[in-house]
C-alpha cells in the first residue's frame, strides 16, 4: 500500500496517530508535511509519500499486501551505495554486521563521514577490542590522570578499585548522583566512543527504545557501535566529517571526540585506510 496526498481511510489515520497528528482520515498538506519532515530525520527519501519502508519503520500495518517498494520510498545513502564489503579483514566482521543500522538511523551516509567515524571508533577501543573503560589505575596513575580529584595521599585509598574510582570521578556530574550512590561506576564509559554518564544514557535509551539506565551493560554487549555513533551524530560530527579527507578535518573531529588529539597519528592513519577503500 502506499498513501499520499489525496489518500483517504483508516490506514491514513493510522498513519497520522504514528505522526502525532489529529487523525482525521484526510491526508492533507499538513500530513505531507509532517511526514516529510518525519522521513528526513528517518534516513528515509523526503518525498511525503508512504510506501511500504516509510509504513514500516512508522509500525504501520496495513490491511493489503504490500507491493515492491517503489523508488521513492527506498533508503538513499546520500552519497550513494557503499560497499561495506572492502571493509572485510580491516575490521572485525561483527562491527561490519552492525554499519548498516548506524548509518542509517545516524546519518553516517557516506564514504566520508563512515571512514571518519570508524577511525574514532577503531582507535577509542583499541582496534575494536575494549568495550567499557578500564579503571584499574594504580595510585600514581590516579594522580596523574585524575590529579583534581585526588589530592595528596588520597590515591592510595582508591587505588586499584575501579567502582571506588568511578564513583569519585564521575560523581555528581552528567547526570550521576554523588560518590555515594555508585553511579558514577554503574554509568562509566562503555562501547566504542565509550558513552559515559547517566545523562547520555538516558538520551540513548530514547534513541534507541531500550533502557539502557536499567540495564547500561547493553552498551557494551548489544550497542557499541551504535552509542558510538549516537554520539558522533549528537556532537555533531557528522558536519564536521564533511569538511574533507584531509588530516586537519581528522584532527577537528579527534578534539571533538577525545577533548584533545591524543593518538592522533594512528586516528589519521585508520581514516586514510578506511576512506582509501570506500570511496
Amino acid at each position: 500500500m502506499i498513501l499520499k496526498k489525496g489518500s483517504k481511510g483508516e490506514e491514513v489515520k493510522k498513519l497520522q496517530a504514528k505522526l502525532g497528528l489529529t487523525a482525521d482520515g484526510v491526508f492533507g498538506p499538513g500530513t505531507e508535511a509532517k511526514l516529510k519532515e518525519w522521513q528526513m530525520k528517518n534516513g528515509l527519501s523526503a518525498d511525503g509519500i508512504a510506501g511500504p519502508a516509510t509504513l514500516s519503520k512508522l509500525g504501520v500495518t496495513t490491511s493489503s499486501p504490500a507491493p515492491q517498494i517503489v523508488k521513492e520510498d527506498v533508503v538513499i545513502p546520500k552519497g550513494g551505495p557503499i560497499d561495506l564489503s572492502k571493509l572485510k579483514g580491516h575490521i572485525p566482521d561483527a562491527v561490519i554486521t552492525q554499519i548498516p543500522t548506524v548509518m542509517e538511523k545516524f546519518q553516517i551516509n557516506t564514504p566520508l563521514r563512515l571512514a571518519h567515524f570508524l577511525a574514532q571508533c577503531g582507535h577509542e577501543s583499541g582496534g575494536f577490542r575494549a568495550v567499557q573503560e578500564n579503571l584499574n589505575y594504580s595510585a600514581d596513575g590516579l594522580k596523574r590522570i585524575f590529579p583534581k580529584y585526588f589530592p595528596g595521599n588520597l590515591a592510595e585509598s582508591y587505588a586499584r578499585n575501579p567502582e571506588k574510582i568511578a564513583s569519585k570521578v564521575y560523581g555528581g556530574r552528567m547526570g550521576n548522583g554523588d560518590e555515594s550512590t555508585k553511579e558514577g561506576f554503574k554509568f562509566r564509559g562503555r562501547g566504542y566512543i565509550q558513552l559515559t554518564g547517566k545523562a547520555n544514557y538516558t538520551a540513548f535509551a530514547k534513541s534507541i527504545g531500550e533502557d539502557t539506565v536499567a540495564n547500561p551493560d547493553l552498551v557494551a554487549t548489544k550497542y557499541p557501535l551504535a552509542s558510538a555513533a549516537w554520539f558522533f551524530s549528537k556532537n555533531g560530527l557528522n558536519s564536521i566529517a564533511d569538511r574533507g579527507a584531509d588530516s586537519a578535518t581528522v584532527t577537528a573531529v579527534t578534539k571533538r571526540v577525545n577533548g584533545g588529539t591524543i593518538g592522533l597519528a594512528d586516528r589519521i592513519k585508520h581514516f586514510n585506510e578506511y576512506y582509501k577503500l570506500l570511496s
